[in-house]
Parts: structure tokens; sequence; C-alpha cells
């Protein structure tokens, strides 16, 4: 629990930086909003 699934799309789906972009600014994003979200995972 506390596992939030995030499908990239459009330039972001090939991407190799999408993964850093995924824990490095959405998870931090969701985590502090968010206070239940433990991790970001990719889809």
């Amino acid at each position: 629990e506390g596992v939030v699934y995030l499908t990239m799309q459009g330039a972001c789906a090939g991407c190799p930086s999408s993964t850093a972009t995924l824990k490095q600014g959405i998870e931090s994003l969701l985590k502090h909003y968010v206070p239940e979200v433990s991790e970001v995972r990719a889809a």
C-alpha cells in the first residue's frame, strides 16, 4: 500500500531520463502533498 503506479506518455514514454523524472520530480511532489504515498513506480 502507498505505491502509486504511473504511466509516462508522449515524449517521456521512451526517454531514458523518465525514471529520474519519476523519482526526483513526481515522487517528491506526491509525497509532499499526499503523505500516504510511499513510492512511485512506472506502470
